[in-house]
């Protein structure tokens, strides 16, 4: 006998998130890739035990917003302090159905600027702790890709 549920996306997305209390919960390691090319790292540059050089390791609460992720990026890397610099967010994940990773692009923030998805935290894009996250970091002389989130008007 199947069971099916009637719980709809947009349930999910109105339920609220439960606050984590940062002193009493402990943080999670979330391994941070970057590129300076504006461009996410392939799928396949994750596949059987490899990953990306370029590796950061921060650690953050499932609570974490964008904008949070941005500052800790900028302070590591002091060219994505300009204003204007774009960072676009990924999330890394195994696919136990075809047993392959993929990238499941998650929001983007603009350092000197507010914008949409600055309070996107983790958990709302069902984050999971062994996950990777993906950033792609263009810098404000060159355009960033255009997505269905940013409106050049």
């Amino acid at each position: 006998m199947a069971l099916e549920s009637r719980i709809t996306q947009e349930e999910i997305k109105k339920e609220p998130e439960k606050p984590i209390d940062r002193e009493k919960t402990c943080p999670l390691l979330l391994r941070v890739f970057t590129t300076n090319s504006g461009r996410h790292h392939r799928a396949d540059e994750f596949a059987r035990g490899n990953v990306p050089s370029s590796e950061l390791q921060i650690y953050t609460w499932m609570d974490a917003t964008l904008k949070e992720l941005t500052s800790l990026v900028k302070e590591v890397y002091p060219e994505a302090r300009k204003k204007g610099t774009h960072f676009s967010f990924a999330i890394v994940f195994p696919d136990l159905r075809v047993k392959m990773y993929k990238l499941k692009e998650i929001g983007s923030t603009v350092s000197g600027r507010k914008g949409l998805d600055d309070a996107m935290t983790l958990q709302s894009q069902r984050f999971q702790i062994g996950d990777y996250l993906d950033i792609a970091i263009t810098p404000p002389n060159r355009a960033p890709p255009l997505n269905t989130r940013m409106r050049p008007f």
